[in-house]
């Protein structure tokens, strides 16, 4: 029978445990450069699997995540037994990276995009004020917080529950955007938006309120506006163990 992934990959992050775990299923198991690999073994932690995701951004390879960090919520359990059949009967989990494009206070340009979130936050002691735009339609004309994000549902579950923003389920087809420590309007929470909507975010007085652009560790400072939205073009994926796919671990989280 033919196998499903013919050439495994693996990654490491750079701590011992990680290392040493990769070392390994190295041993043990054929492997080749990821340029080559159809699929992609990663050893670490979140983070590793969100650097993995953004280094084959835009290949179409998947990324199969073993725990060898502190959360893992993207993660699968680590095991060196049985890789080859857990490849086999992985499921899939498909998801789009955020595309912003911000602009900074000399009017340049850049882009970068987001499997978990885009945020502004203030550069200094100063609030930031922002107006924010929807499909073209002012709908907050001033938000005075330490800022605002905008996080895809596999973002929901980490810096945007954080500042207080609803866990979104992987199918849900919405985007979160969360102010961060809003001041005005006191009560302004968490709106939910479908995930076509393009969000304009302006900050005003940018030169004396100045603000930073995140798209996940990617920073931009003094920016004065960022546009963002949902890049459906671009397919990133994830294999998990059955029964532990994107849908399975966001409802767990909901239930605590």
């Amino acid at each position: 029978m033919a196998r499903r992934f013919k050439q495994i990959a693996f990654i490491a992050s750079p701590t011992p445990d990680a290392r040493q775990a990769a070392e390994l299923l190295m041993q043990r198991y054929d492997h080749v450069p990821p340029e080559e690999a159809d699929v992609v073994v990663g050893l670490g932690g979140d983070g590793l699997m969100l650097q993995a995701l953004h280094r084959f951004m835009g290949s179409g390879k998947p990324v199969y995540g073993m725990n060898r960090g502190t959360v893992g919520f993207l993660m699968n359990e680590f095991h060196l037994d049985d890789l080859i059949e857990r490849l086999e009967v992985a499921q899939r989990s498909i998801v789009h990276p955020l595309l912003m494009v911000a602009t900074d206070v000399l009017g340049l340009t850049y882009t970068a995009r987001a499997v978990n979130e885009v945020y502004m936050l203030r550069q200094t002691h100063q609030t930031a004020k922002l107006k924010i735009s929807i499909d073209g339609q002012v709908r907050l004309p001033e938000l005075i917080a330490d800022g605002v994000l905008a996080a895809t549902p596999v973002g929901s579950t980490a810096y945007n529950l954080s500042v207080g923003g609803p866990i979104l389920p992987i199918s849900s087809q919405l985007i979160a955007l969360t102010p961060i420590s809003a001041f005005r309007p006191r009560r302004q929470g968490s709106v939910l938006l479908p995930n076509h909507a393009r969000i304009r975010i302006e900050v005003k007085d940018p030169e004396y309120r100045p603000v930073a652009a995140v798209a996940d560790h990617t920073e931009f400072r003094r920016v004065a506006r960022v546009e963002t939205q949902l890049d459906r073009s671009t397919d990133l994926v994830m294999l998990h163990d059955p029964g532990q796919g994107m849908d399975e671990r966001i409802l767990r989280e909901q239930f605590g």
